[in-house]
Order: structure tokens, then sequence, then C-alpha cells
């Protein structure tokens, strides 16, 4: 019996849904990391003749991106955590008020899942009888451990992923060569992106090409009209 227990609980580790939350942050953050710094990199070295306002722009770009980054994730997810709350704490008035109808909705939730109607009943007796409101949080509300909102966690791994992400631009205008310096940007920072595009893919379990091809395709039009609108200025200047 033990062994099968831990067979079903290696299976359920190969899922990787309990990664989303995480995972979608940290992706989110390191593809705007690259893409916001490589695209700020590229539009003011099209309308710049030096390296050092470049520099200053990208620097500026990286640490305002990570900061806004990672509040910005905190005060969404925080947002999400106090509607969980509020619904929670409702269910609990509700079960308190009327518990014969909050029961009779968790049978008819399950009957929906296909369950008999006597066989829904019964379960939806036998975990309100030893759990209540973790039933109704569960099945009815849709809350759990794996969606659970966490807002420090996204806000860490936001900021952490785009800090990362803006540094590998950042270094390619500090000390690749400044002539031809957009093209050198994009060519690396295409380059980050397919590998951040392929390890998103291998971490969520997803297809590798599909990711791939999604994030080159935006990442190629976010920094081409970026270094379009830097050309239109420096000619306008000029």
């Amino acid at each position: 019996m033990t062994e099968k227990i831990e067979e079903i609980d290696h299976y359920l580790d190969n899922h990787y849904i309990h990664r989303s939350n995480w995972l979608r942050a940290a992706v989110l953050g390191a593809n705007d990391g690259i893409l916001s710094t490589a695209s700020i990199a590229i539009g003011v070295t099209a309308a710049s003749d030096i390296r050092d306002p470049v520099v200053l722009a990208t620097l500026a770009g990286l640490v305002a991106g990570a900061l806004s980054m990672a509040a910005g994730e905190y005060v969404s997810v925080s947002s999400q955590t106090d509607v969980e709350k509020a619904d929670i704490e409702r269910e609990k008035e509700e079960l308190n008020e009327m518990p014969e109808i909050e029961l009779q909705m968790l049978a008819e939730i399950y009957k929906k899942r296909g369950l008999k109607e006597k066989t829904a009943l019964l379960v939806a007796q036998e975990l309100t009888e030893h759990d209540a409101l973790g039933a109704h949080v569960r099945d009815e509300l849709g809350i759990n451990e794996m969606n659970k909102a966490k807002p420090m966690q996204a806000a860490i791994a936001s900021g952490a992923a785009f800090t990362v992400g803006g540094l590998l631009p950042f270094l390619v205008t500090l000390f690749l060569p400044f002539e031809n310096m957009e093209y050198a940007l994009y060519s690396s920072a295409l380059f980050f992106l397919i590998i951040l595009g392929a390890l998103a893919a291998k971490a969520g379990g997803s297809g590798i090409w599909r990711a791939v091809i999604r994030i080159t395709f935006w990442g190629t039009v976010a920094m081409g009209l970026t270094a379009l609108v830097g050309y239109l200025f420096n000619s306008a200047v000029a």
C-alpha cells in the first residue's frame, strides 16, 4: 500500500501546474527585462552617435523596469488575494446562515461533474462533515494551494527575473563595439529570448518550438518599432 501511494505521488509530481504562478511571473519578468532594455538601447543607439547616452538610458530602464515589475506584480496579485479572502469570509457567513442550501449547492456541483444525484449528495455530506469551508473554497470558489495568489513570491520572481534579463543587453551596451550596436543588440536579445522561450517551455512541460516562435516574433516587432522611432528622431534632429 505504501509503495502504491509513493507511486501515485511520483506521477503527481510529474505535472507542471503547481509551477504556474512563479513560472508566469519569472518568464514575464525575464522576457520584459530582455525586451524592454534591449529596445531602449536600440532606440537610443539609433538616435545617438556616442555610447554614454545608450549606457545611461539602458541602466535607467533596467533599474526602473525591475522595480516597476516587482511593484506591479505585488499590487496586482495582492488585489487577487483580497478578493479571495473576501470570498472566503462570505462563504463562512453563508455556511453559518444557510448550511442546507450550501450543502445542496455543493451536491449540485458534483452532480454537474458527472456523479449521480445520490452519490453527489453523499459526497457533499461527507466532505461537509470533514471540512465544510475547505470543500466550498475548493469546489465552489475554485481556490486551492496551486492557484492561490502569493504576492511576495510573484513580486520577487518577476523583479529578479527582470533584472537578470535586463543585465544581458546592458552588458552588450558596455562591452561590444559601438559601431553597428543596434544589430548586436537585436541579435543578442533575440538569442536570449529564444533561450528563455525554450527554458520556459521545458519548465512548463509545453512545446518548445511554439514558445520560441512566439517570443521571437513579438520580440522582433517590439525592437523593430523602437529602432524606427530612434531613426526618425535622429533624422528629425539632424
